[in-house]
């Protein structure tokens, strides 16, 4: 055992609990002192088997829902879904210069204690304050629960190493050599939804058809929760844009992905081997509505001086597909499809797009200082050879 001193102690334990995975909660009240809320990570079951259930939370003393919840006597606990990170960060302060009412960012529903609930939280408990007790910077609250709210769907938001994640399911093993055998092969990839169908499935194939064993677990999902997973430990490793990453990551450049258009067959510039951006100015555009490919495709336009007419929008990539095809627009994107047929039958063609805004990089990424397993290994290894091939 270490004997550290208490300034050392403190980091050492504030640095520790970063590790402990929970589920994030918004801590909300209202009554005769008003209504407030706060986002909290330190909630948790006390027993069911008291007269009703009790479950506690912990609320920082500075924090101005504290004393109000001490007032009203009543509170309620959302726990928040994967995707209402935006109620947590809202409640957490994040958006406190643009957003006067922090409840504004949801729809609410009065428990029975007058306490508001998010309308479609995973969980939520309405409480009456038992009892209240300060120690060191922080209230703990014991709450009397008096409702429960369960929703039908969704997983859990999950704080851990200072990072949203999200949680999946895991099988449990028949023995102890079967779970030693599976954590040793086992390797958790992120990877951004839009491009991953255009490289993963041929990359993973390749390793299997040469002898790999690993065991691959996908994360795929938009940029902000794939970089998220990472920086989590959710995800060891990840393929991302280069754009807008964390200085807490480490990135090899892998290909450069330059743009192409996508025009319905029989437009009028399917024609052109190729475009630039003021063959475009004047045609609706059906936008890729989703960070970073949406900023950087209208960067191309912002730098040739040109307005965009964007005349659809939508975060799916087939979806976008499908209104090419129905000759809704042209459209941008940074691979080129295999495909030239939209889900629903129309025929597509790709153009390549000539500008001088810089082209994305596909890149690499892992935490810097985290020394990675053997399974990471071999994925990069092999990842870089399959890039080398394919550029």
């Amino acid at each position: 055992m270490n004997n550290l001193a208490s300034g050392d102690l403190r980091a050492a334990f504030i640095n520790g609990m970063s590790h402990a995975a929970c589920t994030v909660n918004v801590v909300t009240t209202d009554g005769v002192a008003g209504r407030m809320g706060v986002t909290v990570s330190a909630m948790s079951s006390v027993s069911a088997d008291t007269p009703k259930p009790t479950l506690l939370v912990c609320v920082h003393h500075q924090s101005a829902t504290a004393q109000v919840i001490i007032d009203n006597g009543v509170f309620c606990v959302n726990i928040l879904r994967d995707d209402q990170s935006y109620i947590s960060d809202t409640f957490a302060g994040r958006f406190k210069d643009t957003v006067q009412d922090k409840f504004e960012c949801a729809d609410w529903f009065a428990m029975a204690t007058g306490a508001p609930r998010v309308v479609d939280p995973l969980v939520a408990f309405d409480c009456k304050v038992q009892s209240c007790k300060r120690v060191g910077t922080h209230y703990i609250f014991m709450g009397e629960v008096q409702g429960v709210f369960e929703a039908d769907r969704g997983s859990p938001l999950i704080y851990s190493k200072r990072s949203y994640g999200a949680a999946w399911r895991i099988d449990g093993f028949n023995s102890i050599e079967d779970g030693k055998a599976a954590a040793a092969q086992n390797l958790n990839i992120g990877c951004f939804d839009v491009f991953g169908p255009f490289v993963m499935p041929e990359l993973i194939g390749r390793m299997v058809r040469t002898g790999s064993k690993l065991k691959f677990n996908l994360f795929d999902g938009d940029q902000r929760r794939v970089q998220e997973s990472l920086l989590s430990g959710q995800t060891e490793v990840a393929l991302l844009y280069d754009l807008g990453l964390s200085d807490a990551l480490e990135v090899v450049p892998l290909r450069e992905q330059k743009p192409y258009v996508l025009l319905p067959e029989g437009h009028v510039l399917a024609e052109c081997d190729s475009l630039v951006p003021a063959d475009l100015a004047g045609h609706g555009m059906v936008l890729l509505n989703i960070s970073p490919s949406r900023d950087y495709f209208l960067s191309i336009f912002e730098d040739a001086g040109l307005e965009t007419n964007v005349t659809f929008a939508s975060t799916s990539l087939e979806m976008v597909r499908g209104m090419v095809g129905q000759g809704l627009g042209f459209s941008l994107v940074a691979t080129k499809p295999a495909a030239d047929i939209s889900h629903d039958g129309n025929k597509i063609v790709a153009r390549p797009l000539i500008t001088p805004t810089p082209p994305l990089k596909l890149v690499l990424a892992t935490r810097k200082g985290v020394e990675l397993s053997k399974p990471a290994d071999e994925f990069i290894r092999q990842c870089k050879d399959y890039f080398q091939l394919n550029t």
